[in-house]
């Protein structure tokens, strides 16, 4: 039995039950994470049954990596917006421990310390701590993030 959305987070996206999915894209769910240690902090969850990227043919590869680059952006643009310490997007693509394809957006700032500044986020020993859990102070991070992914989505769609 499913206790929450978190149990299942790709199956609640298709149910409409996840409340951390933003726009939907062509090849999956772009969602916030739950934690945001680093605020903007957003995952892309394909909607294929693939546990690698090389499992995808290569068509659907470039286009999970593209809509990896839209939310990559939208996070991008409303973290910019939102705070001036904002210096770049990092991406991965990990799967050691959820073995199902899904895709990494971390902003990253000017006011992370200086020992976490040029390393992976997968540094920060706190970043589960629940002074990081998403929630309402993340609703207008969140609300940017769901207008540009939106905006960038029409505007790939109507070149496509």
């Amino acid at each position: 039995m499913i206790s929450s959305w978190r149990d299942d987070r790709l199956g609640s996206a298709e149910r409409g039950e996840n409340p951390t999915v933003l726009p939907k894209l062509n090849t999956g769910f772009a969602v916030i994470d739950d934690t945001q240690h680093l605020p903007g902090y957003c995952l892309l969850l394909s909607r294929s049954s693939a546990d690698h990227l090389s499992d995808l043919p290569l068509p659907e590869r470039t286009k999970f990596l593209a809509d990896l680059s839209l939310l990559g952006e939208a996070v991008e643009r409303a973290c910019k917006a939102f705070d001036p310490g904002f210096r770049r997007i990092n991406y991965e693509i990990l799967g050691n421990s959820w073995h199902h394809l899904h895709g990494h957006v971390h902003a990253r700032y000017e006011w992370e310390r200086p020992e976490h500044r040029g390393v992976p986020v997968w540094r920060y020993d706190d970043r589960k701590a629940e002074r990081y859990a998403l929630g309402p102070q993340h609703d207008q991070l969140r609300a940017r993030i769901a207008d540009e992914l939106q905006l960038l989505a029409a505007q790939a769609h109507a070149v496509a």
